[in-house]
């Protein structure tokens, strides 16, 4: 499954915000995941991947499963990244 993030570092606390449910489409589906996005606060500076590492954490966390099962895709050094999680 992938996951695509909005990336919030060095903020006061670390949280996960999902995307907002949707319970009803209207037109086709749009070619941007905006709607889909989580919005995920870290503490950690984006220095070094160190941001990156606790983004993946808490996706782990969020989502029960290990950290090694939550991979970066794309956006290593951008706010707007993708990361597979693995069942």
């Amino acid at each position: 499954m992938k996951i695509f993030v909005k990336a919030k570092p060095n903020a006061k606390e670390n949280k996960i915000i999902p995307p907002p449910l949707r319970l009803f489409e209207s037109g086709p589906a749009p070619h941007e995941a905006t709607q889909d996005t989580y919005t995920i606060s870290v503490k950690e500076r984006p220095i070094g991947g160190k941001a990156n590492e606790a983004i993946t954490k808490l996706l782990a966390e969020h989502f029960k499963v290990s950290c090694f099962q939550v991979r970066l895709i794309s956006g290593a050094t951008s706010k707007r990244k993708v990361f597979e999680i693995k069942n």
